[in-house]
C-alpha cells in the first residue's frame, strides 16, 4: 500500500517556511485540549465508547498514577488506526554515547567544567545517533534526577521512531531548526524556543536546515511545570498562554519501521509494519508543548544587588522537598540592567545547587571568552565559579548608567543533585582544560600588613 500522510489543520507561522506553515498549535500550559485530524473522529460524552468512530483504538497515555490529585493529573485518551501493543518483541541494541544513571563511569571531581560545542558529524547521522551524555545524576528507577545531553544531527529520523520510558525529554536547539513528529502531533523548533516531549510519547526527529545542534535534558523526577511566583504576583516570568501545543496530526503508512525504546538505562530497538504515529483524535492534558523563549518576561532589579538566578526560572521539575527541585530551568535573555551602586554581573559564588549552562547565541555577561554558542559548563555542588578575571575587571569599573544587555540567550538547567559527569564529558578533546585559568589573574586588593 502507498504511503498515505494525513496531517491536522492548518495556518500561518512566521518563524517557518512555507513548507511548514500549515502548523497550528493550541495554547496554555496543562490546559486539557480536545483536537481531531479527521471530522467526527472523537468520540462524544464517553472516553472509551464500545464502538468508536471511524474504526478507531482507544488508549489512554497516563503520564501520572490514576489517584494523582486532580491538578497534577495527566493523562491523554488517544484515538489511534492500531493500538501500540502491535508490536515485535523488542531487543536491547547498543547504547552508543547515551548515558544513564548510576553514572559511575569515572570519580566526579569538584572541579570547574567547560566544553566547546560539538562539531557536526560527517558521516550521515541522525537524532538519535548524534546524542551524548554529559552527565546526569539521581536514579532513573526512583523517578529522581536528571541526564544533561549534547546533540549534533545532519539527517532526519525517517523510517526511525523512539520513546523514552525513563523521563520527559526538554529539547533546547541552538543552531539548525527541527520538526518533531510526535503522536499528539507536530512541533517546529527553532534555536530560542523550546520543546518538551513526555515520558513514554513516541516521536521522529527531522533536520530542517541540513544540520543541527542543540542539547537535551532528560528529567526523570516529576513532570515539569510553572513555578510559583510568590511576592511576585499574578503576572511576570513565563506566561501559560504562551506554551503551545500541537493539534492532532496522524501518519497512515505501512511499511516496514524501527521503534527505539530507551528502558531503564538502555536502548531497544523493535519493528513496526506501521508508523506509530497514527493518532487521528485526542483529547487530555498530557502532550508535548512548545514554549518561545522570547516571551519570558523578565523580572530584574532597579536598585542594588544582583538578584539569584531563581528570577529568571522558565520551568520546575519539583521534588518532594519543598523549595528544592528536582531540576530548574532558567534562562538569561536580553534584558535592561539598571541597578544602582552594585555589581551586575553574577557574584563568585558556591552553591548547593549543581549548575549546568548552555549558550544559545551571543555573549554571556560574566564571561568574556571560552564561553561560546553551543559549549557548555558544569559548575557542581560547592565548587566556586563566577565572572572571569576580564569581565570583573570590565564589570567593577563600568559607569553605572541603564545598558542593554541585547545579543545573548543562555540557559541553564540547575538541580539539587551533583551531576557526575561520562567518561566522553571528561576525556573529549571538546573539554577546556585550561578552564580554570580565566580566574588566576583576579588581582589581590586588600592591602598588605
Amino acid at each position: 500500500m502507498a504511503d498515505n500522510v494525513m496531517i491536522g489543520n492548518s495556518t500561518a507561522n512566521a518563524k517557518l517556511s512555507d513548507e511548514l506553515s500549515s502548523l497550528i498549535y493550541q495554547s496554555g500550559f496543562g490546559n486539557e485540549f480536545a483536537t481531531e485530524a479527521v471530522p467526527g473522529a472523537l468520540p462524544v460524552g464517553q472516553n472509551a465508547p464500545q464502538k468508536t468512530p471511524l474504526g478507531l483504538y482507544t488508549e489512554q497515555l497516563s503520564g501520572t498514577a490514576f489517584t494523582t490529585p486532580r491538578a497534577l493529573n495527566r493523562r491523554t485518551w488517544v484515538y489511534r488506526i492500531r493500538p501500540s501493543v502491535m508490536h515485535k518483541p523488542y531487543r536491547q541494541i547498543s547504547n552508543g554515547l547515551l548515558r544513564s544513571t548510576p553514572f559511575d563511569e569515572v570519580p566526579v571531581p569538584p572541579n570547574q567544567l567547560r566544553w566547546n560545542p560539538l562539531s557536526i558529524p560527517a558521516a550521515p547521522t541522525n537524532f538519535l545517533d548524534g546524542l551524548i551524555t554529559l552527565g546526569g545524576n539521581g536514579d532513573l528507577s526512583m523517578h529522581s534526577g536528571v541526564a544533561l545531553h549534547v546533540y549534533a544531527a545532519n539527517r532526519s529520523m525517517e523510517s526511525l521512531y523512539c520513546y523514552d520510558a525513563d523521563g520527559e525529554l526538554v529539547f533546547v536547539p541552538q543552531s539548525g531548526r527541527l520538526l518533531i513528529h510526535t503522536e499528539l502531533g507536530r512541533i517546529a523548533l527553532a534555536p530560542g524556543e523550546i520543546a518538551v516531549v513526555p515520558r513514554g510519547v513516541k516521536f521522529r526527529v527531522e533536520v530542517l536546515d541540513g544540520e543541527s545542534r542543540g542539547y537535551v535534558c532528560e528529567n526523570y523526577g516529576a513532570s515539569f511545570r510553572l513555578p510559583e511566583l510568590g511576592p511576585i504576583g499574578a503576572n511576570g516570568l513565563a506566561n501559560s498562554r504562551d506554551f503551545h501545543t500541537p493539534v492532532a496530526a496522524f501518519e497512515d503508512i505501512e511499511r516496514d519501521v524501527r521503534v527505539v525504546c530507551k528502558f531503564q538505562g538502555n536502548l531497544w530497538e523493535s519493528e513496526y509494519d506501521h508508523s506509530p504515529l497514527d493518532v487521528v483524535a485526542w483529547h487530555g492534558n498530557y502532550a508535548p508543548y512548545k514554549y518561545d523563549l522570547a516571551r519570558f518576561c523578565t523580572i530584574n532589579t532597579v536598585s542594588f544587588d544582583h538578584p539569584d538566578p531563581s528570577i529568571f526560572t522558565v520551568l520546575t521539575s519539583p521534588s518532594e522537598i519543598p523549595g528544592t527541585a528536582n531540576c530548574d530551568f532558567a534562562i538569561f535573555p536580553p534584558r535592561w540592567m539598571v541597578a544602582e551602586h552594585t555589581f551586575r554581573p553574577p557574584w563568585f559564588h558556591r552553591n548547593f545547587m549543581s549548575e549546568f549552562m548552555g549558550l544559545i547565541r551571543g555573549q554571556y555577561d560574566a564571561k568574556a571568552e571560552g564561553f561560546v554558542p553551543g559549549g557548555a559548563s558544569l559548575h557542581n555542588c560547592m565548587s566556586g565559579h563566577g565572572p572571569d578575571a576580564t569581565s570583573y575587571e570590565r564589570a567593577s569599573s563600568a559607569e553605572l548608567q541603564p545598558q542593554y544587555i541585547g545579543n545573548t540567550l543562555a540557559f541553564m538547567f540547575e538541580t539539587r543533585f551533583v551531576c557526575r559527569p561520562t567518561r566522553f564529558a571528561l576525556e573529549t578533546a571538546e573539554l577546556q582544560h585550561e578552564y580554570y585559568t580565566c580566574w588566576q589573574d583576579l588581582k589581590r586588593n586588600f592591602p598588605r600588613s
